[in-house]
């Protein structure tokens, strides 16, 4: 009697279909521009980083951006994990770079355990990112309370009712908390007690100017016992 094998048919796998909307890695790796606009060199640019970037700024405010002081943030925590995020910048002179933050946060976390920190400004419109880096210190209470007053009510309430960074089991619980600190601040709103203000104090800028060809020029300014060091960095 003759044996037989029986072979079971094999299962076909589909690859998935392509989405109209999806994009291949070759159409991401053809996304490029050809930078024009402008050129940097270390002669050129101001002896004090504050006022080159002074300079560049107020040539920001004039270009249309719709958030012309957002800027990225990284810190990292005591093991050395980075994170990133953007935000607001609300000052800046020869001391430093001034934000504001929940100091319960994870950057508050960060900044408490490693004390130093790296902010991005990208203005894509003028073909320029500067960095600064350097370490983190508060602001007074006194400093922090000025700028809280100067915030519109329902963001000074907002500061109290957000517990940021902390996981909420729905949006229904931070929009209750709102309401009962609107209740309790009908007028004045004091300043939260894990709230306040920060500066960055630099040690370390880098002007990004593009240019053609990916020849960027990039400037950077380190600071030394005598001023600012300037220096120009390959592309």
């Amino acid at each position: 009697m003759q044996c037989c094998i029986y072979n079971p048919p094999q299962k076909i796998i589909m690859p998935p279909a392509k989405s109209p909307e999806s994009i291949s890695e070759r159409e991401l790796q053809n996304l490029r521009k050809q930078y024009t606009k402008s050129s940097l060199t270390s002669s050129g640019v101001n002896k004090d980083p504050i006022r080159q970037f002074e300079k560049w700024f107020a040539e920001v405010l004039k270009s249309g951006f719709y958030e012309p002081n957002a800027m990225i943030l990284a810190t990292s925590s005591k093991t050395g994990k980075p994170s990133a995020r953007t935000l607001l910048m609300k000052g800046f002179d020869e001391s430093g770079f001034v934000f504001y933050s929940n100091y319960k946060s994870r950057k508050g976390n960060d900044i408490e355990q490693n004390p130093f920190g790296s902010l991005l400004f990208y203005w894509d419109k003028l073909e320029r990112q500067v960095r600064v880096e350097g370490k983190i210190v508060k602001l007074t209470k006194e400093e922090s309370e000025d700028y809280f007053n100067t915030r519109p009510y329902k963001s000074r309430v907002g500061a109290w009712a957000s517990k940021q960074s902390t996981v909420v089991e729905s949006r229904s619980v931070i929009v209750r908390e709102f309401l009962k600190y609107m209740m309790k601040f009908r007028t004045h709103v004091p300043l939260p007690p894990v709230w306040g203000g920060y500066r960055l104090i630099p040690d370390s800028f880098e002007f990004w100017q593009g240019r053609p060809n990916r020849l960027h020029d990039r400037i950077r300014y380190t600071l030394q016992k005598k001023g600012w060091k300037i220096e120009r960095l390959a592309p």
